[in-house]
C-alpha cells in the first residue's frame, strides 16, 4: 500500500470534504472582497476564516471494521498482516487505526466453539482490537459449560445463562458494547458489557458506540435472553453518540450487529446496487445529521461501502473473508471531520472465490501493490494451539462417503436440509415429521469421505431435540408462513402441498400419500431453538395453546446425527437421494416466497 496524503486529491469521488464544497461566501466575505478590488487593500484580501487549516494541523484516521467471523481464526494471521501495513502508513503521517468488530465473533468452527469463544478473545487481543459488538449468536453457548441453554428456568438456582459470553466480556482486555440491550420492561441496562467507549488516537478522541439486531431474540437461542429486550437501534445510537460528543468525542463510530446488502462498490454514494429494506440503511437515514461518522455494520453476510444520510457504512462479508475501511481526515484545530474516504471491502485473499481457510497458494494474499504477504507469526502462534486440539476432533471418520457436495440453501429446499432432517427421524422414529431451520445449516457438506468436522461446519449449535404436539392443521399453517416468506424449514416425514385459495396460500400435509385431517394430532421434531421462539416457527402456536413442547436434556442434536451417520457405516451418500428436484417434498406455485395473486 502506499500512503494516503492527509487530505485526498481535489476532485476523488470517494472524498467529502465540508471546506471544499461548492456553496455561497456569507456576506461579510463578499464584502471585503468589494472592498479589496475598489481600494486596493491586500491585506483584506488574504483569506481569513475561510482558510482550510494547513497539512499539519489535520490528521487521518484509519477505521477498519470487520464482522460475523464466526470462529474463523484461519483468517486472523493474514488479517494482522494487512492491519500492520495500515498501522506502519498511518504512524508514517502521524495518524493512526481504529479496529472495530460488530459482532457474531464466536459460533461456528471447532477451534472456537470447543472453548466457548475464549481462543478468539485472544486473537483479537493479539490484533489490537478497540472495542466489538454483541451479536446475536454471543448468546448461543448459554452457560459456561456444555449446555447451550439453563436446566432450569430463570430464578431457580440455575447458572447464568449468559455465563459463557460473560466469561468472555471478564477475558477480553477490550471492551463488549452493547447499548441497545435492556432488562425486560425497564430502561434498566442488561448488564451485559458497556454500552459504548471513548479512546484517543493520534491526539483525537473517538467514542464508539455497539448495538445488535433488533432480531436477536428470534435468532438465537431464545430461552438465553427471556429476561431482556432490544431498544431501538437509531434511537440509542442518537442518544449515546450525543453523550460522547459531549465528553469531547471528535469523531463517533457505532459497530452494529445489523446489516445491509449492495453489490457495486465503484461509487459510495451511488444506492442503486443496495437493498433499501434492510435493518442499517433505515438506522441510517433515522440518524440526527453528524451524530455519527462511521458504522461498521454486520449481520447479513453481505457487503456495503457506502454513504447512506451522510454516514459512511461499511459491512465486509463474512468468515474473516475481508475487511472494510474508512479514512477519516480531521482538523485537530476545530475537533471536526473535514473529509472521509470510503474503501471498497478489501478481501484478504488475491485468487478468485479463495478464503483465508483454504491453503496459502489458493489464498494467494497480497498487498495493493500485488506483493506477496505472508501470515503474522505472533497471532498464528497464538490461535494455533485451538487449531490443533479442533483438527484432532475434525478428523474423526463418520462412515459414509459423500458422493457429490450436500448444497444449503437457506431459503429453499435443499439436500442437506432434507438428509439432516431424515437423519433426526432415523434417531427419533417415533415422531411423525421433523423440520430444520435454513438458518441452521451453516455449509455446504463436502464429498468425499464424510468426517466429524464436515458435519460440525455444517451444524455448529449444540442445539437440543425438542417434540412439539400439535393439529396436523396448524403445522400445514405454519409451513404455508415459511413458503411465503417466513424462515424456510426443511421437511421431514410428510410432504406438503402449497396452493393459492384466492389471495391466501393454504397447505396440505400427506403421510405415505395420505392428506392428514386437520384436526388429528401429530408431533413434530424439532431443535430447541425453534421450538422456543426461535425464527417464529412455533412462538404464536405457543402463546395461543395451540402447541405444547417437551425439551430434551441430551445428547446434542448434532451429536444424535453423528451416532446416526457411524450407524449407516462405509455407505455411499447421494444428494438425488434427499432432494429430487422433480419431485420435492414441498410443492409449491412458485419459489418461496411464494405470492398469491
Amino acid at each position: 500500500m502506499t500512503t494516503r496524503p492527509l487530505r485526498p486529491p481535489a476532485g476523488a469521488r470517494n472524498v467529502r470534504d465540508p471546506e471544499t464544497s461548492a456553496s455561497p461566501r456569507p456576506a461579510r466575505a463578499r464584502l471585503r472582497a468589494t472592498l479589496c478590488i475598489l481600494f486596493g487593500l491586500v491585506a483584506a484580501c488574504r483569506p481569513q476564516a475561510e482558510e482550510p487549516a494547513p497539512a499539519s494541523e489535520r490528521v487521518t484516521l484509519t477505521i477498519i471494521g470487520t464482522s460475523d467471523l464466526h470462529g474463523h481464526l484461519r483468517a486472523l494471521p493474514l488479517l494482522a498482516t494487512h492491519l500492520a501495513t495500515l498501522r506502519r502508513e498511518r504512524a508514517a503521517d502521524g495518524g493512526g487505526v481504529v479496529l472495530v468488530d460488530a459482532g457474531d465473533m464466536f459460533q461456528g468452527t471447532l477451534e472456537s466453539n470447543l472453548v466457548e469463544g475464549a481462543s478468539v478473545v485472544d486473537a483479537y487481543a493479539a490484533l489490537g482490537y478497540d472495542a466489538v459488538a454483541i451479536g446475536n449468536h454471543e448468546f448461543d453457548f448459554g452457560p459456561v459449560g456444555p449446555r447451550a441453554t439453563a436446566a432450569m428456568p430463570f430464578g431457580e438456582g440455575e447458572a447464568d445463562p449468559r455465563g459463557a459470553l460473560q466469561a468472555r466480556i471478564r477475558q477480553a482486555p477490550y471492551p463488549f458494547l452493547a447499548a441497545n440491550l435492556r432488562r425486560k420492561g425497564s430502561d434498566e441496562p442488561a448488564g451485559i458489557g458497556v454500552p459504548s467507549t471513548l479512546i484517543e488516537r493520534a491526539g483525537v478522541k473517538v467514542g464508539i458506540v455497539g448495538v445488535t439486531t433488533e432480531g436477536t431474540p428470534h435468532t438465537t437461542i431464545a430461552g438465553n435472553i427471556t429476561d431482556l429486550e432490544i431498544a431501538p437501534l437509531a434511537g440509542t445510537i442518537a442518544a449515546e453518540a450525543a453523550s460522547l460528543r459531549a465528553r469531547g468525542a471528535a469523531v463517533v463510530v457505532v459497530a452494529a450487529h445489523a446489516g445491509g446488502r449492495c453489490t457495486a462498490f465503484a461509487d459510495p454514494d451511488d444506492l442503486a446496487s443496495c437493498e433499501p429494506d434492510h435493518e442499517i440503511m433505515a438506522v441510517a437515514r433515522a440518524l440526527p445529521p453528524g451524530a455519527v461518522d462511521v458504522i461498521v455494520a454486520g449481520h447479513t453476510h453481505q457487503a456495503m461501502a457506502h454513504r447512506v444520510g451522510g454516514v459512511a457504512i461499511v459491512q465486509s462479508y463474512a468468515l474473516g473473508a475481508a475487511f472494510g475501511r474508512v479514512d477519516l481526515v480531521i482538523d485537530k484545530t476545530s475537533g471536526h471531520v473535514v473529509s472521509n474516504m470510503v474503501h471498497a471491502p478489501r478481501k484478504l485473499c488475491a485468487g478468485a472465490e479463495a478464503d483465508p481457510d483454504d491453503p496459502p497458494a489458493v489464498c494467494d494474499a497480497r498487498d495493493d501493490g500485488g506483493a506477496p504477504l505472508v501470515p503474522d507469526a505472533t497471532v498464528a502462534a497464538v490461535v494455533a494451539p485451538a487449531l490443533a486440539a479442533a483438527d484432532a476432533v475434525r478428523e474423526r471418520p463418520l462412515g459414509p462417503t459423500v458422493a457429490a457436495a450436500f448444497v444449503a440453501r437457506r431459503r429453499a429446499e435443499n439436500p442437506l436440509g432434507n438428509f439432516f432432517v431424515d437423519l433426526m427421524l432415523r434417531a427419533r422414529p417415533d415422531v411423525d415429521a421433523a423440520i430444520i431451520n435454513g438458518g441452521g445449516l451453516r455449509a455446504d457438506l463436502p464429498a468425499g469421505p464424510l468426517r466429524y468436522g464436515a458435519l460440525y461446519e455444517s451444524f455448529p449449535f449444540d442445539n437440543r431435540f425438542a417434540r412439539v404436539r400439535l393439529k396436523a392443521g396448524d403445522f400445514a399453517a405454519m409451513i404455508a408462513g415459511s413458503l411465503g416468506g417466513g424462515a424456510f424449514f426443511s421437511l421431514g416425514g410428510l410432504e406438503a402441498v402449497a396452493a393459492c385459495d384466492g389471495a391466501d396460500l393454504g397447505v396440505t400435509l400427506f403421510k405415505a400419500g395420505v392428506p392428514l385431517a386437520a384436526d388429528r394430532e401429530i408431533v413434530v421434531l424439532a431443535s430447541d431453538f425453534l421450538a422456543t421462539g426461535g425464527d417464529r416457527a412455533f412462538a404464536g402456536l405457543q402463546e395461543r395453546g395451540l402447541a405444547t413442547v417437551t425439551l430434551e436434556e441430551d445428547p446434542p442434536l448434532r451429536e444424535a446425527l453423528a451416532a446416526e451417520l457411524e450407524k449407516m457405516g462405509p455407505v455411499a451418500l447421494a444428494p438425488i437421494e434427499f432432494h429430487d428436484p422433480s419431485r420435492p417434498r414441498l410443492r409449491a406455485p412458485g419459489d418461496p416466497p411464494v405470492r398469491c395473486p
